[in-house]
């Protein structure tokens, strides 16, 4: 009997879950004319890829970097530490247009290594973009609607800046549009109750994107209405 009854309970308690999940589909579509934004830096091939040579690459003010992906080798290169600031001190994403000693390649920044102490950038690694193929990378959100929750007295919390998507690049957007217009106090907007056109979220489907959550005011507020009836 206690077996079942703890079956029954988490069952229950999972069936809770499942419709607080359900409970907010709102269909969101791309502005399709907000397209990703595209930024140009020259680089330069270099030879030496050991620890040495990365070491005379940065003494010259110069950022180590590799472009990976496709059936392509890998391409060693460096950049200017000040083309990299656009890109690396930004919330937003961007496709990057790479002109390596005259040679184009259209890439995504892949990850970026930090000096621990002072901070500044020690490694780039781009990931090649091709054409007709899709690229994962991760879009800021932008929360949009004014939400009934915080109309009556809820605080909007955002618990994910930014989510991680793959499409083409031509279908890639600059920003991902949430709209919280109908969320209410005590309800939250998941990853799974967001579409898109042309996109696939890659970001788990129980994330919690964005929040409203019950203030003291909006508390006081209820009791109050409460009592008047």
């Amino acid at each position: 009997r206690y077996l079942c009854t703890r079956r029954r309970n988490g069952c229950s308690r999972y069936a809770r879950r499942r419709r607080r999940l359900h409970e907010y589909r709102p269909s969101v579509t791309l502005n399709d004319n907000i397209q990703m934004e595209t930024i140009q830096i020259k680089g330069a091939k270099r030879e030496n890829f050991g620890k040495k040579g990365s070491k005379d690459v940065r003494r010259e003010g110069r950022v180590p970097a590799v472009i990976y992906g496709g059936h392509e080798e890998p391409i060693h290169f460096s950049l200017e530490e000040k083309e990299m600031k656009p890109l690396l001190f930004t919330p937003n994403s961007y496709i990057v247009e790479l002109d390596i000693d005259g040679r184009k390649e259209q890439a995504v920044m892949r990850d970026v290594q930090f000096h621990p102490v002072k901070d500044y950038p020690m490694h780039v690694d781009f990931f090649r973009v091709l054409p007709g193929k899709p690229v994962a990378i991760d879009v800021p959100v932008k929360i949009v609607g004014n939400s009934e929750g915080v109309k009556l007295g809820g605080k909007l919390t955002v618990q994910k800046r930014k989510l991680r998507i793959s499409g083409l690049v031509e279908n890639l957007p600059d920003f991902l549009e949430v709209d919280i217009t109908n969320l209410g106090i005590g309800k939250s907007i998941f990853v799974g109750d967001l579409k898109y056109d042309n996109l696939t979220l890659l970001t788990p489907a129980t994330t919690s994107v964005c929040a409203v959550i019950m203030t003291r005011a909006a508390r006081g507020a209820a009791a109050a209405a409460a009592a008047g009836k």
